[in-house]
């Protein structure tokens, strides 16, 4: 009987039956079963092409509002910007802002800054900020971080120090709240504060103006979205008497039509 096929197994199996089998699973790991990081040893790989390459440069072009808007305090044009070339670790940014109403550019900047990665999310920034516009243009070292903040709000905090004494602060925060896969609700608040009076610019001291927006996108493609939207402005302290003496509204709703566009 034992030369018949598949009693050999059968023994076999018997055989084993009596093994204990406690050495083979369950139980606690021992201490040095895994190295702390994971990596049982190996190290950086140098193959060509395996490796996660963090000196590769990419560059992006954002377009977030180009857009025409009317108000209380006229009608115009209005964008937003921005664009880095880089790595993982280190960009160049540029950043632009401003408004065009009545045929002329009536406030704007430019900025030109170099980005450090210093945490998963968070970069600071150094760099320079040109102001253009009406009065004066003014010329301004520029320090900051950015990043995305818990919840996923995207935030730029940055300070400027200007020539004779000026200092000023800008703080933007904004939240993508996706009502579907294209259809998108983009809030954003804006606050600008000055160190020192600047009439010839409108400028007060202090807390200049609060600006917020709610603009709803429709995404045709991920690369293009027309919007529409509504933006409030509040002048505050100081620069809201400039605005008084110069007949400009102290508080202003603008409705907004625009484009965001990326490439």
């Amino acid at each position: 009987m034992s030369a018949m096929p598949g009693m050999d197994h059968a023994a076999k199996g018997a055989a084993m039956s009596g093994m204990s089998m406690g050495a083979m699973q369950g139980g606690a790991a021992p201490a040095d079963a895994r190295s702390p990081d994971y990596s049982d040893g190996y190290g950086h790989s140098t193959m060509p092409g395996m490796d996660m390459a963090d000196s590769a440069s990419i560059g992006m072009l954002l377009v977030d509002q180009l857009e025409a808007f009317h108000g209380r305090d006229g009608s115009g044009q209005a964008w937003e910007l921005q664009g880095w070339y880089g790595g993982d670790a280190d960009k160049l940014w540029l950043r632009s802002e401003g408004e065009r109403s009545d045929g002329r550019l009536e406030d704007g900047d430019v900025e030109a800054l170099w980005s450090h990665a210093v945490a998963a999310y968070w970069d600071t920034t150094l760099g320079v900020r040109h102001d253009l516009g009406d009065g004066p243009s003014r010329d301004w070292l520029a320090a900051g971080v950015q990043g995305l903040a818990p919840y996923w709000f995207d935030v730029e905090a940055t300070f400027y120090l200007g020539t004779a004494g000026r200092s000023a602060a800008r703080l933007r925060a904004s939240y993508d709240l996706r009502f579907t896969q294209r259809l998108i609700l983009q809030p954003e608040l804006e606050a600008n504060l000055y160190g020192r009076r600047d009439p010839a610019r409108g400028l007060g001291r202090g807390l200049t103006y609060v600006q917020f927006g709610l603009r709803l996108r429709y995404e045709v493609r991920r690369e293009f979205a027309p919007y529409v939207g509504v933006q409030f402005v509040q002048r505050v302290g100081a620069t809201a008497d400039l605005a008084r003496t110069a007949g400009r509204a102290v508080f202003d709703r603008q409705f907004v039509a625009g484009l965001r566009i990326w490439f």
